[in-house]
């Protein structure tokens, strides 16, 4: 027999219906407020685009001198600040002289950044700024911790997402095309032969299916982590998984740009 609240005229089953919609309520409600001090994902996500290119993030122009740890005879010594960006040395994979770069006109001989999971971000901080590195004024304390965060707790062991032999990622295409239809291809158009301004890439520009397929270690630290000094939304918060299914789909778009009517 159903009972009512002597106070409103309610019955008990209202009652718990009510008290349901309360309790989603503010759980939705918990779920909008600011995210807590305790996130670090998006500090990690802007440590990777800093080891992509720093000057773009921090908004400073190119240094002109050359980086004092990059070998005299690199190629890209003093070339456009290409030798101050970390992955030049360390690679996009974070292998360095032991993955991609082992081999071609990236090559430095250089280390990878493995060694550096985990550490504590200021033991990180300190080596970026030593004399090799000498990050030391060109940035920020802040920019510091948060490269220092992304090579302590944001580095991808790429060869669990690509075969490093035939660089084939390891993802589902199907998944990851309504993906990057629904999320990316506003400004990279469907075909990915698109910039960020949505508008068709110039004849000398790569399209994301050459990137994907040519070097697909960029392809999905971009993914993951956003491109420096554009509005591209980071991936990082996601499972992996779905990165690598993103650029699957990637690889199957076109690798030249088409003429423009």
């Amino acid at each position: 027999m159903k009972q009512s609240c002597a106070y409103s005229g309610i019955t008990l089953p209202q009652t718990f219906y009510w008290l349901a919609i309360t309790l989603l309520a503010g759980a939705m409600l918990m779920n909008s407020m600011p995210v807590s001090a305790d996130e670090i994902e998006s500090s990690i996500a802007r440590g990777g685009r800093l080891y992509d290119k720093w000057w773009k993030v921090v908004g400073t122009g190119e240094p002109k001198q050359a980086q004092p740890a990059y070998p005299a005879a690199g190629k890209y010594r003093a070339k456009g600040g290409a030798d101050w960006r970390c992955k030049e040395c360390h690679g996009w994979d974070y292998l360095g002289k032991d993955g991609a770069y082992g081999k071609g006109g990236h090559h430095t001989g250089i280390k990878g950044i493995q060694g550096a999971r985990n550490q504590a971000p200021a033991r990180i901080v300190a080596v970026l700024t030593d004399k090799n590195h000498a990050m030391a004024g060109l940035i920020s304390q802040a920019d510091l911790q948060d490269l220092a965060m992304f090579v302590g707790k944001g580095q991808l062991d790429m060869a669990k997402f690509i075969d490093p032999a035939t660089r084939k990622a390891k993802g589902n295409k199907a998944k990851g095309e309504p993906i990057f239809n629904t999320i990316c291809a506003n400004c990279h158009g469907r075909d990915g032969t698109r910039d960020e301004d949505g508008k068709p890439l110039a004849s000398d520009s790569e399209p994301l299916g050459l990137v994907a397929n040519d070097n697909p270690w960029e392809a999905l630290h971009k993914i993951r982590n956003g491109q420096p000094g554009e509005h591209m939304p980071a991936m990082r918060a996601f499972d992996s998984q779905v990165a690598a299914d993103i650029l699957a789909h990637l690889q199957t778009l076109p690798s030249k740009t088409m003429p423009s009517k």
